[in-house]
Formats: C-alpha cells, sequence, structure tokens
C-alpha cells in the first residue's frame, strides 16, 4: 500500500510503498528484502501541477477498471501531460530538466 506524504507548501513530496531491495552480500544481513521510499520533488516554488484543472480545489479522477479499453493505461504522475489525466510521456522532458525519476502509473485491467 503506498502513502503519500507532502510538505506543507506543497513544493515537495514523498511516495512512499514497499520496495524490493537485493539483499545483501553474504554474510552482512539475513538476505532478506528491505522497504523503502522513492522521492518524488516538483521544482522549487512552482508546486506539483503548473496548469491542469487550476480553477478546481482539488484535483481528482476516478477510473473503474472494467471501465478501461486497453489491458495497460499509463497515467501520469508528474503533471506535464498534455492528455491528463493519461500520460503521454511528457515526464521524459521533465526529468531530463529537472533531474528527477518521476513515471507513469500503470493500470493492468
Amino acid at each position: 500500500m503506498a502513502t503519500l506524504f507532502c510538505a506543507a507548501a506543497a513544493t515537495s513530496c514523498r511516495l512512499a510503498f514497499p520496495l524490493a531491495v537485493p539483499a545483501p552480500a553474504p554474510g552482512l544481513g539475513r538476505g532478506r528484502a528491505r522497504r523503502g521510499t522513492v522521492a518524488v520533488r516538483a521544482e522549487a516554488g512552482t508546486g506539483i501541477n503548473p496548469a491542469i484543472r487550476k480553477e478546481e480545489a482539488k484535483v481528482v479522477d476516478t477510473v473503474l477498471a472494467g471501465e478501461l479499453s486497453k489491458p495497460l493505461t499509463p497515467y501520469c504522475r508528474c503533471w506535464r501531460s498534455g492528455t491528463f489525466p493519461l500520460c503521454d510521456g511528457s515526464h521524459v522532458k521533465h526529468n531530463k530538466a529537472t533531474g528527477d525519476n518521476v513515471g507513469p502509473l500503470l493500470v493492468k485491467k
């Protein structure tokens, strides 16, 4: 289960979820996977959502998995997509410009 942590100014968020990490070398640990976090950051002072549906108090989208037209549907998590809430690959340019590592949320039917 994922947990989203955001700073008060909402310029930095972390999405924490179980993350498998390779087992340590023999003799250095018990060999179990460890849990970790993945950090996703917006540029300082710009917030995470630069322009999408700013007239709404909170942008929330719900899609029932049974209504998906494709077996695998990518959803935008960088807020740069021209087809929001669907991913159009805009995160690639965003990642190169900011050093971020955000990618889409893939939903399987």
